[in-house]
């Protein structure tokens, strides 16, 4: 029985939590925007161009948000003209807050209310993410935007208390934020019905969309009472999305816009990338040659198995240094910890599997190590996206093992994200990666099908409840 009852931040020290623009935002302004489709809106310059709610207003500047980034100027005014919408925006570039904001706009333009104690909840708005750590995370920034009016925005994800989600449910709810697993348990035992959506999003959508998630996604769009495209809006969100991918999601899409900012799949060039030639042996004493400066400054090493997160973690405070871990086969409560551990500095480094690669947004991360690679390099972008974020600058430091077949594999297509982010290729990678062929040129990876690889990924280390 799922008892864990997680700690819910009151909100003012929600306004606390976000990253604020670093020496490089005013970059962004010359980052290549792409509006694909019919009739699609000019963007926004400024947040008032947006015409949002005096609160709303209120809580964007709380937030620390001065100018709207890229990907907030071209999806903002599409969302308002009620287009579905596809954007591809690099990490940390604000995607969380362009969906929400028009959203909870929107909600309070027409009067939604909560209905408190009805049964079962009709939400307004389905926010459907890959982890639980995202779920909370969106759901927190959903509160922000929202605090101070009538719009509800609850959470609902695994391995925590049913009955406390329900009673949090049931005290209304106009923006569900939710895992797909638990999600559709709630709505196979009648607590939530889909009959009010007027907005789907699929946060990290192509990991929604790869063959991990595609069943749970294709039950929750086509349940019975879940309106029909056309009749909701639906909006996908991602910093990467392979062509295969792009083709699943027109089937979840109407007359829909594709927004591109820089290039799709692309890594942000805030980041330092380094690559280094080490065999499994001496990845070790490799990582504590990097680490010995860490000082309070917080880093995240990533590595494949959950066992490994474990040793690695306890292995470096044997040697001094305060080190956490997160990894799918945590309890949640642990998971909770580890993360609030890390945000605070009280652990300045957390060593994770792949549950935590994707969307997190926490305050001063200075490096991302890759103790070992992972096996897409969508996987490889999302993970050094924990760094650099909204202009801020970060380093990425990867461990290439040559004796590794992931590695090699994966050889051609780090070549060309450090070559597109104008990072140095080392010699040892470019011949690696000469003999296997690069990737082809635009939007895809040379038409690899990605998503097998992401199914394992999703279904070792991602949440379905």
């Amino acid at each position: 029985m799922e008892i864990y009852i997680p700690t819910i931040l009151e909100d003012e020290k929600l306004f606390q939590q976000g990253i604020t623009s670093g020496i490089n935002f005013a970059k962004y302004e010359k980052i290549p925007a792409k509006l694909t489709g019919e009739n699609g809106p000019k963007p926004l310059k400024t947040f008032a161009d947006a015409n949002l709610r005096e609160l709303i207003k209120e809580n964007i500047k709380k937030s620390g948000y001065n100018t709207p980034t890229p990907v907030q100027k071209y999806a903002i005014p599409c969302i308002r003209a009620k287009r579905d919408l596809m954007a591809c925006a690099q990490t940390g570039s604000g995607k969380t807050a362009a969906f929400l904001l028009p959203i909870i706009h929107t909600l309070l333009e027409d009067g939604c209310e909560p209905a408190a104690g009805e049964s079962p909840q009709r939400p307004h708005a389905v926010v459907v993410a890959p982890t639980r750590e995202l779920v909370v995370q969106i759901n927190d920034e959903a509160r922000k935007f929202a605090s101070g009016s009538m719009i509800k925005a609850v959470n609902i994800y695994g391995g925590t208390s049913t009955g406390f989600q329900l009673s949090n449910l049931f005290k209304g709810c106009n923006i569900l934020v939710a895992t797909p697993g638990r999600l559709m348990d709630f709505v196979d035992k009648g607590k939530i019905s889909f009959e009010s959506v007027k907005y789907l999003v699929l946060d990290e959508a192509d990991r929604m969309l790869d063959m991990g998630f595609l069943p749970e996604i294709t039950r929750i769009t086509s349940s019975g009472n879940m309106p029909g495209k056309g009749e909701r809006q639906t909006l996908m969100f991602s910093a990467t999305f392979p062509e295969q991918v792009q083709v699943l999601a027109f089937d979840l899409l109407k007359d829909y816009l594709f927004l591109t900012i820089g290039v799709v799949g692309g890594a942000c060039d805030d980041v330092e990338q380094k690559v280094y030639e080490v065999d499994k042996f001496a990845k070790r004493e490799k990582l504590m040659e990097i680490l010995k400066d860490v000082g309070t400054n917080r880093t995240m090493v990533f590595v494949e198995t959950k066992k490994n997160a474990d040793f690695l973690a306890t292995y470096l405070c044997g040697e001094g240094l305060p080190a956490t871990s997160i990894h799918g086969d945590r309890l949640q409560r642990e998971r909770e910890e580890a993360l609030r551990d890390f945000r605070s500095g009280k652990m300045p480094i957390i060593v994770a599997t792949g549950v935590a690669s994707r969307g997190l947004d926490i305050k001063e991360v200075k490096h991302v190590v890759n103790y070992d690679l992972p096996k897409e390099i969508e996987e490889y972008v999302h993970r050094i996206g924990r760094t650099g974020r909204l202009g801020n600058l970060g380093k990425a430091t990867s461990f290439f093992d040559s004796g590794r077949s992931e590695d090699q594999g994966l050889a051609p297509y780090l070549v060309k994200i450090l070559a597109d982010a104008g990072q140095e290729v080392p010699d040892f990678l470019a011949s690696g990666g000469g003999a296997t062929g690069g990737p082809s040129s635009g939007g895809g990876f040379g038409g690899r099908d990605i998503r097998s690889g992401a199914a394992n990924n999703a279904a070792d280390e991602e949440d379905w409840g």
